[in-house]
């Protein structure tokens, strides 16, 4: 399964990876996707270092799961844009 987790850089994003940096849930890919001023950083997650994507171009289709950590106007904007991403077919 392939998770993303948008607005990685807040207090709830943050809160976010480290709740699923101790579950047992198992995951092939996970995106960490933020606004412009913090991509390329990385975040360690379960020995990997993720490189953090812009939220601008991140192909939903990516990913199976999208957490939206990120304030409500940003849900607003992007998650009907998220929820498409299994319609495109």
């Amino acid at each position: 399964m392939n998770v993303a987790i948008i607005g990685v850089s807040g207090n709830v994003g943050r809160k976010t990876i480290e709740v699923l940096e101790k579950s047992k849930i198992a995951f092939k890919e996970l995106f960490l996707v933020a606004s412009e001023r913090i991509v390329g950083k990385k975040i360690k997650f379960r020995d990997k270092e993720i490189i953090i994507q812009n939220l601008e171009n991140y192909d939903f289709s990516k990913d199976q799961i999208t957490i939206f950590a990120a304030g409500s106007d940003i849900a607003k904007e992007w998650a009907p844009k998220a929820s498409k991403k299994n319609h495109r077919n």
